[in-house]
């Protein structure tokens, strides 16, 4: 048949020569080696999005000139050949199991009166269970995606939702500080696996045209967690103990579970191995255990492999200068949230029930955040391609930031301004508001571009940045309070305004030189996508 599909090694360049030859409609946008045959992706030539002519051979999407990046193969089993009920069910699964790491940190930062209380010990001391625990969700997403580059996404994400379940309920039922704060540790490691993982499954189920906004909705869900914790054990310690806010965070962690055995799929799939050749994903038990992925093992990466591949990804300039830009943008969400009800009580002589009700600020903000940044990063992206011929780079993914840095810049600085002085409570509100409001933009912009600079690496990518955003808010968390009490308020979040300011520079930077950065880094290499 004319449309069949093969296998084509680019590599040969007689076979290159031939294919351009009979294709010249995409002469300049063949890839010419196996990864970027996967992504058709050139660090010299950007993406080739627009196909205005209609190229012969080429699928488009609805419109009838945008190219589906990748190209999908013609195997129902492709998860690019999904229907959209099917892909969004899952965004929505991966997406509400990435909730549940920083809503269950956060939901301690309300618990440690009564702990401290109950087990006569300092707040600070028993606030130690909450900085382990944010450690950890930096590092427990680095090895859960090195175990998915080895075992498959599945069956990670599946062991690790079990373990995260039973260590809920370890956290809900300790008795003792000790066991608390074990229970915590292992409870951040294992639930952070859909913050890492996640920009895995979508871009394996989403064209290069429809990742900014799965990404946005993907990651409202982590951004809003850690305010939806509080909120909710604030209003559930006014009547209950301080075990019932963790008994629920179990329930809501084994509702995930549930949803992850009954209705999650394996997505990866190599597209570079024939319809006809693929491995077998096993019956339901078989994918949801690694039975199936462990079979065909020998098609993935080796376990050496796996580790290089996060190795391999930070020692890329782009991507180690993005992730310290990003540890210094949200380093004070972390450093804020865990320590604002020690500012308000005293201050506005708020109790545990007004906290909660304060924290329904930064989920409106990010609520407008997801919102505004539906539009916006697309509209940023069409302006370009439509402006340089239908080409797209990954730094246009960074203007974004550009919009939400004032956001930031003067909600940090009047939210110092509002604690320091002792404005009205709304004044210190809209000022979270508008910080949470530009982070929630910068996320998805941040995300968006180290996606698209290396697609093969999505896992990687993400585990990454979630590791720096969780690193920054772990530093922070040790030294926020003091800091505000010894400098005073208004000189503190000044600075860390400053700093977010200063920040932006690398931004700037990576705007002006990271396309040439990344030409001189060069590829991966993958052994896989």
């Amino acid at each position: 048949m004319a449309d069949e599909k093969k296998v084509v090694d680019h590599s040969d360049p007689d076979v290159e020569r031939e294919i351009q030859a009979d294709r010249p409609e995409i002469r300049h946008a063949q890839p010419r080696t196996d990864e970027l045959v996967l992504h058709e992706y050139a660090e010299s030539e950007g993406y080739v999005i627009d196909a205005e002519d209609g190229a012969a051979g080429v699928k488009l999407a609805k419109d009838g000139h945008t190219r589906l990046i990748p190209q999908p193969s013609d195997d129902p089993k492709d998860p690019l050949n999904w229907s959209s009920l099917t892909k969004h069910v899952m965004l929505m699964i991966v997406a509400l199991t990435a909730f549940l790491p920083d809503y269950g940190s956060a939901t301690g930062a309300v618990t440690l009166l009564a702990q401290a209380k109950e087990w006569d010990m300092t707040e600070d001391h028993v606030n130690h269970s909450q900085a382990g625990n944010v450690f950890m969700l930096g590092a427990g997403g680095i090895f859960a995606v090195i175990l998915s580059a080895y075992f498959g996404r599945l069956p990670v994400m599946f062991y690790f939702i079990v373990i995260a379940t039973a260590t809920a309920a370890w956290c809900a039922a300790a008795t003792n500080f000790e066991s608390f704060m074990a229970a915590r540790i292992l409870n951040g490691f294992f639930s952070t696996v859909a913050q890492s993982c996640g920009l895995m499954f979508i871009q394996d189920m989403f064209f290069f045209h429809e990742r900014a906004r799965k990404i946005n909705i993907w990651a409202s869900f982590f951004v809003m967690s850690p305010y939806m914790g509080p909120l909710l054990a604030a209003f559930m310690m006014t009547t209950q103990s301080w075990p019932i806010p963790f008994w629920v965070y179990t329930a809501e962690t084994g509702l995930c579970l549930i949803l992850i055995s009954l209705f999650l799929r394996e997505t990866y799939y190599d597209r570079r191995i024939p319809a006809a050749e693929q491995p077998s994903v096993g019956n339901r038990v078989e994918s949801v255990l690694g039975i199936a992925q462990f079979r065909s093992r020998h098609l993935r990466n080796s376990f050496l492999q796996a580790v290089w591949r996060c190795v391999s990804v930070l020692l890329k300039p782009t991507m180690l200068l993005a992730n310290f830009y990003y540890m210094l943008t949200f380093a004070w969400v972390v450093g804020i949230n865990t320590t604002l009800a020690i500012f308000l009580g005293p201050l506005y002589k708020f109790g545990v029930l007004q906290i909660g009700y304060f924290y329904f600020t930064p989920v409106v903000a990010v609520l407008l955040g997801e919102l505004v940044g539906h539009w916006l990063h697309d509209l940023l992206a069409q302006q370009y391609i439509r402006a340089h011929k239908g080409h797209f780079e990954p730094e246009v993914r960074l203007r974004a930031i550009a919009l939400a840095v004032p956001f930031m810049v003067v909600g940090l600085v009047l939210l110092g301004q509002s604690l320091g002085n002792g404005w009205h409570y709304m004044a210190t509100s809209v000022s979270w508001g508008l910080y949470v409001f530009g982070v929630m933009i910068t996320t998805t912009a941040i995300s968006s571009y180290a996606l698209d600079s290396y697609p093969e690496a999505s896992g990687e990518v993400s585990a990454w940045l979630n590791n720096s955003r969780t690193i920054g808010g772990f530093i922070i968390s040790y030294f926020q309070v003091t800091w505000a009490t010894n400098e005073g308020a208004q000189k503190s979040f000044g600075i860390q305004a400053a700093i977010v300011f200063g920040a932006f520079l690398i931004i700037l930077g990576l705007m002006r030189w990271g396309k040439a950065l990344r030409i001189w880094a060069g590829p991966l290499h993958f052994a896989t996508a």
